[in-house]
């Protein structure tokens, strides 16, 4: 069967391992069904995820005008202290912008490549860090806004990574951790302003488990403008990669505002 659209990330579904579905405007691909099976990937053309024109893609499934242009892809998207709706100050748009960044958000420790901190809105509790292709996570704190979730990375980037290194998340080589351990390092490390916000007594960690069959010694990324067709036998799907048996991985994040057929 052939299925045509333009690639927006990959819906998840938290379980045993973590279901994924590629949706399209008038079909959806339950992707873990397709372990073990050969499919075929061709490239078609672009479209922005913003205005919806047949545009080259320059950044997160953006156009080069929208993305500069567009409340959701501000700067402060990609650094949260940068965030100014609280001073009632806008970036772009400050009805966007007070809707996305008044509402509450979790600073977490997550285990992808090596332990890791960062932000996410509290409705994106799991899916953060599922998309990040995170074995285990722990919050930290949980304040009311993403100004103060952001400030409080900052403090934490000084002891821990803030980026996952892809390479090494999809080939599994992190090394086990204790979280809660972990968690208990950084109360005095955070700032003043969210002390009263620390988890003290909560120290739930999500454990993640994953569709793979086997994980590669090596990866190679598909890039579909220098390789617009390709086929492969899936062999797993971790954060928003899809893994094929010879070791090539497919970033569909990456690839947002690709228009694609997929032959399954």
């Amino acid at each position: 069967m052939q299925y045509q659209g333009v690639l927006t990330k990959m819906q998840t579904e938290l379980g045993s391992p973590i279901q994924y579905y590629l949706v399209f405007e008038d079909s959806f691909l339950h992707m873990n069904q397709l372990l073990d099976k050969e499919i075929e990937i061709n490239f078609i053309g672009c479209q922005c995820l913003n205005c919806s024109k047949k545009k080259k893609i320059y950044r997160q499934g953006f156009c080069y005008d929208c993305f500069y242009s567009s409340p959701a892809v501000g700067d402060w998207i990609m650094r949260p202290e940068l965030s100014t709706a609280h001073l009632g100050i806008a970036d772009r748009d400050l009805d966007y912008e007070s809707k996305a960044q008044l509402q509450p958000h979790v600073v977490y420790l997550a285990l992808s490549s090596e332990i890791k901190v960062g932000v996410t809105r509290k409705t994106q509790v799991p899916t953060r860090w599922i998309d990040q292709g995170a074995t285990q996570a722990i919050s930290i704190v949980e304040v009311p806004n993403r100004y103060l979730a952001g400030i409080t990375e900052v403090a934490l980037k000084d002891y821990y990574a803030d980026k996952t290194n892809w390479r090494k998340m999809l080939q599994c080589t992190a090394e086990g951790c204790d979280l809660i351990l972990e968690k208990s390092k950084v109360e005095n490390l955070i700032p003043a302003e969210v002390k009263d916000y620390f988890y003290s007594q909560k120290n739930d960690v999500y454990e993640l488990n994953y569709p793979v069959l086997s994980y590669p010694a090596k990866v190679n990324s598909l890039n579909l403008d220098k390789t617009p067709s390709f086929s492969g036998k899936l062999t797993g799907i971790k954060g928003q990669y899809l893994l094929f048996e010879n070791g090539t991985v497919f970033n569909i994040r990456g690839s947002e505002g690709y228009v694609v057929s997929i032959n399954v």
